[in-house]
């Protein structure tokens, strides 16, 4: 009786055995044979060769880096390629994996030396870890996906991927060009198109609804603002619309990093851009508003240097800080400049002490426009040189020379070294005509001459405030005369001292005894007398003394 009931056990037993001696069934056996060598050692192996052989299109190779032993052979072919392409951009869309950091000894992690796990992507409020795991394959211990992480590679491509992507022919899935598929190429063609035109679109539609809120206003600064945003409103349009679309394409994170920061670089370019135009537009309404509505030149000068200074200040800083955000988002450039600063100490002495001149220069410009000793416009004596005041930058003043030179100065000179502004308060000067007469001149003659001139040939220089004529000196043979008169500015001055220079020496020379000349006297010279004889004393006549 007891060995009748153990013949089944016996038979259990014996099918066992012989499978047990049967060699263990192909890891994937549903897949053809990779056309390339496949490394599945270590996890670094597998990890690094399944995104190597996914970035290059060559998914045939890509899956056997999965387990597919769950899905029923005569499909592993089909499902393999299609679950290699959706993990691939479910990884670069979702997940970045520091290969440096992958384990890479056969046995894996010691804590677990089954699994070795590189990240988790988040899925409707829950977290997908990504692990690879260590099977058998014909006698030996392979890495690969494991079989719960491809089993939640369509769920997440549904959450991630793109959906366009499945809709398209199989030849834009072939192959790889820098790492992109063609579909991918054609993506970012038609969204740089698209961003392009849509960008120009939007700024047009933005520009004609502020032209036409501006216009219910009465002043117009609101519409030389919105003239303004033609073209730096263009650039933020076409960064947003660039960041969306290529969000799409499920990009590698290196390029899809490298459009993220061309949009955020546009971005700081478009506000730098605005920020400069608005400065211009505001200076000039504001120079335009005070010269129209001021009487004061004096005022309107001293306005306009000041908003060509700061204007040139904030322009400056504006430059600064946009150049430091573009630096910023590179790690490289940041790292390095925090270094820099951090352990080069005797460096930024050095540096500190070459640019002090430069930072003097500078607050010496912002110094300039608050105490205004020169501005634009003024006429002032430099170094012997008389000219007009035409640009005045943050280091250095432009000076127009009367003979059309420009002397270029160092702003610092107009506050060490003195120096003539003849329209510091205001440009009316007085200016002396100085000549030599003879004492016989009548003086009073020559300031009714000179008050003729100016009523006469000279009224549209002279500003009838002064004329005068005084003895400025009396030499040994001549007078001098100084005929004093004044004009509204300098330039109007220098022609009214030649025109009555010249009209008063015709006038002299009318009076041919009132110009100087040497007087000589010739004179005729006596023979000597001599002296009778009666009028010698008696000495004198030979005669002795009286006795």
């Amino acid at each position: 009786m007891m060995h009748r009931d153990s013949r089944p056990w016996a038979a259990l037993l014996l099918v066992g055995s012989i499978m047990w001696a049967m060699p263990a069934a192909a890891l994937n056996g549903g897949l053809a044979a990779p056309t390339l060598p496949v490394d599945r050692q270590t996890p670094h192996a597998t990890a690094q060769g399944f995104l190597a052989a996914a970035h290059r299109g060559d998914y045939k190779t890509a899956e056997h880096y999965l387990d597919l032993d769950f899905i029923p052979r005569d499909q592993q072919a089909e499902r393999g390629f299609q679950l290699a392409r959706r993990l691939k951009f479910v990884l670069d869309r979702k997940l970045a994996i520091d290969l440096s950091s992958v384990n890479k000894t056969p046995e894996g992690d010691p804590a677990d030396a089954r699994y070795d796990q590189l990240g988790v992507i988040p899925l409707e409020g829950a977290s997908v870890p990504i692990r690879l795991q260590r099977v058998t394959q014909g006698g030996e211990q392979v890495w690969v996906f494991s079989e719960p992480t491809v089993k939640m590679v369509d769920a997440l491509f549904e959450a991630h991927g793109p959906r366009v992507a499945e809709w398209l022919p199989a030849v834009f899935f072939s192959g790889t060009v820098l790492g992109l598929e063609p579909w991918q190429w054609l993506g970012l063609l038609v969204t740089l198109v698209g961003a392009l035109g849509l960008a120009v679109l939007l700024e047009r539609l933005t520009l004609a609804f502020g032209l036409r809120l501006a216009r219910w206003t009465h002043i117009t600064l609101d519409d030389q603002m919105v003239a303004a945003g033609r073209g730096p409103l263009r650039l933020p349009f076409f960064a947003i619309l660039l960041a969306a679309g290529t969000a799409f394409l499920l990009l590698p994170r290196p390029m899809q990093t490298l459009f993220n920061r061309v949009s955020y670089s546009l971005l700081i370019v478009s506000v730098a851009w605005f920020i400069l135009r608005f400065l211009r537009v505001f200076s000039s309404f504001v120079q335009n508003r005070v010269s129209g509505e001021s009487r004061d030149p004096a005022r309107a000068r001293s306005l306009r240097t000041q908003f060509a200074v700061l204007r040139a200040v904030f322009e400056a800083a504006t430059y600064v800080v946009a150049a430091a955000l573009l630096l910023m988002q590179f790690e490289v450039v940041r790292n390095v400049g925090v270094s820099l600063l951090a352990s080069a100490g005797i460096a930024g002495l050095v540096i500190g002490l070459a640019a002090q001149k430069s930072i003097s220069t500078l607050l010496a410009g912002i110094q300039l426009s608050i105490t205004q000793p020169v501005r634009i416009g003024d006429q002032v004596v430099v170094e012997s040189e008389f000219g007009t005041v035409e640009e005045i930058t943050l280091t250095y003043v432009v000076l127009r020379v009367w003979d059309q030179r420009r002397m270029i100065i160092p702003i610092t000179y107009f506050l060490d070294k003195p120096f003539q502004n003849w329209s510091k308060s205001s440009p009316e000067l007085l200016g002396a005509v100085t000549l030599q007469v003879d004492y016989s001149t009548d003086i009073d003659a020559v300031r009714a001459e000179l008050l003729r001139i100016l009523e006469q040939d000279t009224k549209k220089l002279w500003d009838r405030r002064l004329q005068t004529v005084v003895v400025l000196e009396a030499q040994d043979r001549t007078l001098t005369v100084r005929a004093l008169v004044s004009a509204a500015n300098p330039d109007k001055l220098f022609e009214l001292r030649c025109l009555v220079r010249e009209r008063l020496v015709a006038f002299l020379r009318q009076q041919p005894q009132w110009l100087p000349f040497t007087r000589t006297e010739s004179r005729t010279a006596s023979p000597p007398v001599s002296p009778a004889p009666e009028a010698l004393p008696p000495d004198s006549q030979g005669l002795g003394p009286r006795s």
